[in-house]
């Protein structure tokens, strides 16, 4: 017998509420078929009818007959991986970020995990590098779709030397075994000065966009370096002028590619326009924003959803003021934001804290890294006043930041109350008015 699939949640209202399966439970088979996996589990339960054997917490085995329209959930969610263990990274690449981080941050994060199970599941990107053929072919007969992949180079030679494994130069091969049968694949590319850029990004763009629509999207993002990089391959970050290059190429990329499909497909993560000091393309050029949570198109998502609800404002607030805290690579954009709400909204008063990343290095930019530690540190006394973490910086089932330390630490610190706010442009100025743009107080 299988260890089964340990439920994660339950909806209220929900069968599985009115079955009594309780958070803990295990599912340990699906019509006395034994579970291995979650992919296991959602090809079992496609049914009208079928049966649960389920271990509860006390030890005692449940057999459940449920019956439910096609259209119904369950209404549970289980822990994504179980009885099989994750499947972990089997590189050793010379830009990987577990590498580059010392111990004492948040445990999951040491997590080394290339699982095609979390790309189906949660949209996280493998490298295929730990694929085997009976996997393989599981992902192919079953349609596991789409699928989320770390391409990085197309050339066999230049893929498996940056990834440190011999099995990674497999990838052509494997790519269009995968889009042949009909599997979706996103793709991502982290450049690096000198090593996959130039003449090997130009084939690794051309040789995946040959295969659209089967590959929808390809993700161009700047290799990430913090300052833990002790006996590791000596790497650079991009200059300005660097990534004015790349964004001129990749513009040529975008409009050959709209043209021939009528979709953009080649994306350009925002620090690179930081970088090169542009301004974020128009929302037409992210097409559906196919990799929103890689980085590609956020802020001209965030900057369209403002703009929208703008004529919403009020013109005059009883005084107010809040304090907004963003990493260096977002420090123009809030800025300008503070100018335009100060300016339209009278008794509104905000500080913007651009946060330096002591913590990981400079180098380090995005929102997303900070820490709790640098934030206090550089924050100083609110003396009670409000301020505004985006939700980024957090765990989003625990609410802890990076290093390990929590809301509650941050506010001790500080002496503020902190509210997490999501990357919406209409609950971002919700937040910073304190109400809801309909009248209700936001909590």
């Amino acid at each position: 017998m299988s260890k089964g699939l340990v439920v994660a949640a339950v909806d209220i209202g929900s069968i599985a509420e009115e079955m009594e399966i309780q958070v803990g439970d295990r599912i340990l088979a699906v019509n006395e078929e034994e579970l291995n996996d979650i992919i296991d589990f959602q090809f079992s339960i496609s049914e009208e009818e079928f049966t649960l054997l389920i271990e509860k917490i006390n030890g005692e085995l449940w057999e459940i007959e449920i019956e439910k329209d096609p259209e119904e959930f369950l209404g549970l969610e289980l822990e994504t991986i179980s009885a099989e263990g994750l499947k972990l990274c089997r590189n050793n690449c010379s830009f990987c970020f577990v590498a580059q981080m010392p111990q004492g941050m948040r445990s999951t994060l040491y997590d080394k995990d290339d699982d095609y199970r979390l790309s189906i599941t949660q949209g996280s990107f493998i490298t295929l590098s730990n694929l085997s053929e009976e996997e393989l072919i599981r992902i192919i007969s079953l349609h596991l779709s789409p699928l989320y992949i770390s391409v990085h180079a197309w050339n066999p030679e230049v893929r498996a030397r940056l990834m440190g494994n011999p099995h990674a130069g497999k990838l052509p091969e494997q790519i269009r075994r995968l889009t042949e049968a009909g599997i979706v694949v996103h793709a991502q590319i982290v450049l690096i000065p000198e090593h996959n850029d130039g003449d090997v990004l130009v084939e690794s763009i051309e040789k995946l966009g040959a295969l659209y629509p089967a590959v929808q999207s390809i993700a161009v993002v700047p290799v990430g370096l913090t300052r833990y990089r002790e006996h590791l391959t000596t790497l650079r970050g991009f200059t300005a002028s660097e990534a004015r290059r790349i964004l001129d190429q990749g513009e040529s990329w975008q409009t050959n590619f709209f043209e021939q499909t009528g979709q953009h497909v080649v994306y350009f993560a925002d620090e690179f326009y930081v970088l090169a000091g542009r301004e974020f393309p128009e929302s037409g050029v992210y097409d559906d924003f196919p990799q929103l949570e890689n980085g590609l198109g956020m802020a001209r998502k965030f900057i369209t959803e403002l703009e929208t609800a703008w004529h919403l404002l009020p013109e005059a607030i009883s005084e107010r003021h809040i304090h907004l805290i963003t990493g260096t690579s977002a420090q123009e954009l809030f800025k300008l934001l503070r100018d335009r709400l100060m300016k339209r909204v009278d008794g509104l008063k905000i500080s913007v804290h651009i946060i330096r990343n002591d913590f990981f290095g400079s180098s380090v930019t995005v929102a997303g890294l900070l820490t709790a530690q640098d934030i206090a540190l550089q924050l100083g006394d609110l003396r009670g006043e409000e301020f505004l973490i985006p939700s980024v910086m957090l765990k989003a089932d625990e609410d802890l930041f990076l290093d390990d330390q929590s809301i509650p630490w941050l506010e001790g610190k500080v002496n503020g109350k902190a509210s997490i706010v999501q990357n919406d442009g209409l609950a971002f100025l919700e937040h910073v008015l304190g109400f809801s743009l309909g009248g209700k107080t936001i909590e």
